[in-house]
């Protein structure tokens, strides 16, 4: 169970990592002015996607071993949960990244802010397929 195991605190940090931008530094950023909103977004958007999407291959990786090495059925399906924020993030999220960071500081408005709000709700399905994942590896321990 060492795999399966290992997968779930790597799921779990990831899951903490994004419920937490969803629940405190989203929430303390839309209190800034639109200008430094977006200056506070960039930096911590890239710190973050290098850490999140770190965690989630390790945890895919871990998932992997599972299935294959321990015969854990329920941990294929939390590694293919833990990787579902890659291209959730690609397809779905990256439109949002994208305009904010072509967007000059100095440029920010009204349509900066709406942007942020609308990456931090697409961010909330990045967090709810970490704690799915989470989810599915504690099954896989228990059953």
């Amino acid at each position: 169970m060492i795999f399966t195991a290992s997968a779930l605190a790597v799921a779990a940090a990831f899951a903490g990592a994004a419920f937490y931008v969803n629940a405190a530094e989203q929430p303390a950023r839309l209190t800034l002015d639109d200008r430094a909103l977006l200056t506070e977004w960039k930096p911590s958007y890239e710190r973050g996607a290098l850490m999140q999407a770190s965690l989630a291959l390790i945890a895919c990786g871990l998932g992997v071993a599972g299935w294959l090495i321990e015969r854990e059925a329920l941990a294929a399906l939390g590694a293919a949960l833990i990787l579902a924020p890659w291209p959730v993030t690609l397809f779905i999220i990256m439109p949002t990244n994208n305009r904010l960071k072509a967007t000059p500081a100095e440029s920010a408005g009204p349509d900066t802010r709406a942007l942020v709000r609308k990456w931090g709700r697409l961010h909330a399905i990045r967090t709810g397929l970490g704690i799915a994942a989470s989810i599915v590896f504690v099954l896989a321990i228990v059953l």
